[in-house]
């Protein structure tokens, strides 16, 4: 949870989960709407002099911050992105999913997405770090799959269950909890009870007959309850998506209440429900021939004989995500935080285990006797379901010239994933013809391709001690202990469909050093050291032997150096970096058995920057920009899906009832493959994406245009069978942009 910071100065406060507002130093100065929100917020939050984490952001309130939709605070350690309410909601179509809300930070790309704004999942890269390689947390909660930390955009939290998005582009300092610091973090931050009840209802109409409906519920301060503030919300999207017969249902429930428990406790509980149906297959893209045949949007067809028929390839997706956070002044100068969480990811499939073959007698599905059913579909069915469970504990005391930070994270999930093979054509099991040798149980079904049991464990506990020398000048080491424990169990293990029961635990000590030093009230100089960590994922206990194993975590040292600066009507920052990542993860064959062993590193360096300037009649100029290398170390060559480049540039005009801006934001050219074959460069790609929006009153109405040149240029190729060669003849699935978007929606607040 959030917490009102009060200073002297003129600020930008972050409060309850990001909301910014204006706080001038004096009431006398503020345009009124800001100065209620100040008052109120005052009077319903504890106060809290210190930043601890996440969304206490605290962001000089020039003309400038106040439009721009990036910034950075003057009290980072690290190179910092905060994305505003204010673009989420003005400059964004609703539907946008989380990865699109960071999309217009520096050295932050996404791929996929190609069924529409949010429609269909897409995935985050940072500084060339693939999702999974760098965290997401939600209100300080670091969440992930549990086979590695990967993640879902369009699963946990629509945009309209996000305050802001805060993008760290480094590991922090050693409070900062996920399972992979190295890469940054992405942190989102729910959405703020307010002290005044009120509701706001959204419909919005666009591109693919996509309808989406939501709507928040302000209580307002229950006086009655000690001041209590709830929020309750909900959203209900439905489309036809861009790709044929590719529909898309998703319903989203949100709630939170901020209740005083006395003058200096509170307890935020939150939870947030979603539920998503949609047409796609398991390993989605197209091949070059279907797009020559078909063009771009194809995706799935209504042939019941074909492997694209929609009814074969769908997902049903479950999730819920619980925090109790308890924040409470135990003494003089100290202070308690306390988040226990849990959240639960179901994803049940059915797919066809090939979408690039058309129909005919290539498919094929094996009787358990070995006769084979030719012209059949195969596919299978797929489930994997999760439950997490955490508590973060921190304790943060006031030492006079130092302040002293320390705690832990304890996480512990259970997991359920398996995978049958399947007729479709017939609707029964199918046994697949896989050669598993001698390997094969006695008992175990072959139309079993796995099914299994894990279990992850993992422990951090951290110091770090703020020293302030002089009045500008803060000075942070750290230290954090990582004890991470995997265990499998399993009828039918993956990749080698044998019986498993194996454990593996990998631990590290990690340390920081990071330095703020503030100059004036405008300029801020920042630099970084810090160790990085990330475990190995569950596929390395996929094999026969994992004693044969050598594999250790991947682990980084960063070190970066910055400055941000606030002028009256210019927003500025910039650094460079360079990360040094060992102990890349590889695997080989070994008589029969996938040997998992850690293999050369890459060299992560760049320089990144943004600016915004502000004219005095509410028209604003952004840029932001990057130049990411991502350098194997072994070859010299980019690593895979990581763009050489990012950047950013639009135009921001609000003044009275008129809201407008035209953002564009270029993705550099990448490679598919490690070896950089020009087959697979993927040249640049750019989204942009214009917005108008008119209030009357209590009601708006808001135009939004996405990929606004509508371009459909490759933005992800997932290579299947080694160099192209003749590409038309290649089963290599390729993703496109999904092209130019529109909505409209009508807003009206009571």
């Amino acid at each position: 949870m959030a917490r009102l910071r009060l200073l002297t100065s003129t600020t930008l406060v972050l409060i309850a989960g990001g909301a910014i507002i204006a706080q001038p130093a004096s009431a006398a100065d503020a345009p009124a709407a800001d100065a209620s929100a100040a008052t109120d917020s005052a009077q319903s939050r504890p106060v809290d002099n210190g930043i601890a984490e996440g969304s206490d952001i605290v962001v000089t309130a020039t003309l400038a911050n106040e439009i721009a939709p990036v910034t950075s605070s003057l009290e980072t350690t690290q190179p910092q992105a905060i994305v505003s309410r204010s673009f989420i909601e003005d400059s964004l179509p609703a539907t946008a999913d989380f990865n699109q809300l960071a999309l217009i930070t520096p050295s932050f790309s996404t791929s996929g997405g190609n069924g529409g704004m949010g429609i269909s999942e897409s995935k985050g890269r940072l500084r060339g770090f693939q999702d999974g390689e760098y965290n997401i947390t939600y209100d300080g909660v670091p969440f992930g799959d549990t086979n590695d930390p990967s993640h879902h955009s369009n699963t946990f939290f629509p945009s309209d269950t996000v305050e802001t998005v805060v993008v760290d582009r480094g590991p922090g300092n050693a409070s900062n909890l996920g399972q992979a610091t190295f890469g940054g973090s992405v942190n989102l931050f729910s959405r703020a009870t307010r002290a005044d009840a009120g509701m706001t209802a959204r419909a919005e109409y666009g591109s693919f007959n996509t309808f989406l409906g939501r709507a928040m519920v302000q209580s307002g301060k229950i006086d009655s309850l000690g001041g209590t503030e709830v929020l309750l919300g909900g959203q209900y999207v439905t489309t036809d998506g861009r790709l044929t017969y590719s529909g898309y249902h998703q319903t989203n429930l949100f709630g939170k209440a901020v209740i005083p428990i006395g003058p200096s406790v509170t307890l935020t509980l939150l939870s947030t429900y979603n539920k998503n149906h949609f047409n796609q297959p398991d390993n989605d893209g197209i091949t070059l021939a279907q797009e020559a045949q078909y063009g771009k949007t194809f995706q799935l067809n209504n042939d019941p004989n074909s492997p694209q028929y929609f009814g074969y390839n769908y997902t049903d997706k479950t999730t819920d995500f619980e925090v109790a956070t308890l924040e409470a002044d135990i003494a003089p100068g100290s202070r308690l935080e306390n988040r226990a969480y849990t959240y639960f990811y179901n994803n049940a499939t059915i797919s066809v285990a090939d979408t690039t073959v058309p129909a005919g007698p290539d498919n094929a599905t094996t009787n358990a006797d070995g006769t084979k059913n030719i012209g059949h579909i195969p596919g299978y069915t797929k489930l994997n379901s999760y439950r997490t469970y955490g508590d973060i504990l921190k304790g943060i005391f006031d030492l006079g010239p130092a302040t002293l930070t320390v705690g832990g994270w304890i996480e512990w999930n259970v997991t359920h994933r398996k995978r049958y093979q399947y007729d479709m054509t017939d609707g029964g099991p199918d046994a697949m013809a896989y050669d598993y040798n001698q390997k094969t149980p006695v008992g175990v079904p072959k139309y079993i391709n796995y099914d299994q049991d894990s279990r992850g464990n993992q422990e951090q506990v951290f110091a770090e001690l703020e020293l302030r020398p002089t009045s500008t000048i803060k000075i942070t080491p750290g230290i954090k202990y990582i004890d991470f424990t995997r265990k499998l169990n399993a009828i039918a293990n993956q990749k080698t469909h044998s019986p498993a029961n194996f454990t593996a635990s990998w631990s590290d000590t990690l340390p920081f050093l990071t330095v703020n030093w503030q100059p004036n009230d405008r300029l801020a100089l920042y630099a970084q050291y810090a160790k990085g960590f990330l475990a190995p994922p569950l596929s390395v206990l996929y094999n026969y032997d994992p004693s044969n194993n050598t594999v250790q975590p991947e682990t980084s040292t960063n070190y970066q150096l910055g400055f941000v600066f606030h002028g009256s009507h210019l927003s500025l920052d910039a650094d460079v970096y360079k990360i040094d990542f060992n102990n890349k993860f590889a695997s080989q064959k070994i008589n029969g058995d996938t040997v998992f062993y850690n293999q050369g590193g890459v060299t992560y360096k760049g320089v990144e920057g943004q600016a915004t300037y502000a004219f005095d009649n509410g028209l604003a100029l952004f840029v932001n920009a990057s130049r990411n290398f991502a350098e194997a170390n072994d070859t010299g060559l980019q690593v895979k899906d990581a763009p050489y480049m990012t950047a950013a540039a639009g135009v921001l005009f609000h003044h009275g009832p008129v809201k407008a801006s035209v953002i564009d934001k270029v993705t550099g050219a990448q490679y598919a493959d490690d070896a950089n074959t020009g087959a697979y460069r993927i040249p640049a790609y750019n989204t942009t994406i214009a917005s108008l929006g008119y209030s009357f009153g209590r009601f708006g109405v808001q135009a939004t245009v996405s990929d606004l040149f509508d371009s459909t240029a490759v933005n992800k190729i997932d290579i299947n069978d080694g160099p192209p060669g003749d590409v038309m003849n290649s089963n290599d699935q390729y993703h496109f942009q999904p092209g130019r978007e529109w909505s409209i929606s009508l807003t009206a607040k009571i």
